[in-house]
């Protein structure tokens, strides 16, 4: 199938447009030659694709950047959605679409409300999880109003190589890797708490490609492993991969305004619908990370 990825250079779509070509499918990426938030030639770049199915990707990603700068996520993550759904409106055959939201709609739940399912209501605390919470509602009204084909998903936390260090996991893999580069006496992080549902990106995308085509418009799938993991064992697993011995130190710039204690997903829905699972487990992921930032490193 022609599938348009949006936010073609980010670090999912990587690794979304390799497994779309792996698959057979013709891709076409729009990224900074293209804004989202300027709907006209967001329309012509679209309509000139005429693709059979649009993942939208584009996003302004960041949970703690967002507190100081919730406009322009506002402006790029619900309003860019808005225009890419009716780009694909314009379309003369209309286009599926994968709208990836974030398990970060969910908001501050207690420990017995978890795992986390779908019908769970929005309870957003943060200006990024708003901004999804929006876009979603803008997704749903496209596919009931419009009859655009339009799917949900709520990815979890999920991490590869590549992925920016201003994420946990590769924040705390490229201080490791430093330490064994170059002697760091400490591995600085945040909330060491806080419990993440954390899945590997090359799952993930396995996840999109099949909810693009298996996935029942106007419903929502989390895709997630069904288990969570605390930021500080992820740092031990961290160093013990490595074979360093640091002190773990919480770094009040990196603690967020307000923070989730546990996110933890139920992924029954998407395993029901498409068969998918996660088939790469944490520890690999983990080498896999640290191995991409001693490269960096070296």
């Amino acid at each position: 199938m022609r599938v348009l990825v949006t936010g073609s250079k980010g670090f999912v779509a990587h690794w979304l447009i390799r497994h779309l070509e792996d698959q057979g499918d013709h891709v076409t990426g729009l990224d900074t030659e293209v804004d989202i938030t300027e709907p006209s030639g967001l329309r012509d770049a679209m309509v000139t694709a005429a693709p059979d199915a649009v993942c939208h990707l584009a996003a302004l990603a960041s949970v703690g950047g967002s507190f100081g700068n919730s406009e322009p996520t506002y402006q790029v993550n619900t309003v860019g959605t808005a225009n890419v759904l009716d780009a694909a409106l314009a379309c003369r055959s209309r286009p599926r679409v994968l709208l990836v939201s974030s398990s970060e709609v969910y908001g501050r739940v207690a420990p017995n409300d978890l795992p986390l399912g779908e019908d769970r209501p929005f309870a957003p605390v943060s200006p990024y999880a708003a901004s999804k919470a929006a876009a979603e509602m803008i997704g749903l009204q496209a596919w009931l109003g419009a009859g655009l084909e339009v799917v949900r998903v709520r990815p979890f936390n999920h991490t590869g190589p590549g992925q920016r260090p201003d994420f946990v996991v590769p924040a705390l893999a490229a201080q490791v890797a430093r330490a064994v580069a170059s002697g760091v006496d400490r591995l600085s992080t945040g909330n060491l708490d806080a419990k993440r549902d954390l899945s590997d990106v090359r799952d993930v995308v396995r996840a999109y490609r099949l909810l693009l085509e298996g996935g029942r418009p106007g419903q929502v799938y989390n895709v997630c492993r069904g288990r969570s993991v605390s930021i500080l064992e992820v740092a031990e697993r961290l160093l013990a991969l490595a074979g360093v011995d640091l002190p773990i130190v919480v770094d009040p710039e990196r603690v967020r305004p307000v923070e989730i204690p546990d996110l933890r997903g139920d992924p029954s829905r998407i395993r029901d619908a498409v068969g998918w699972e996660p088939a790469i487990g944490l520890d690999r992921t983990l080498a896999d990370v640290l191995a991409y930032w001693q490269q960096q490193e070296g």
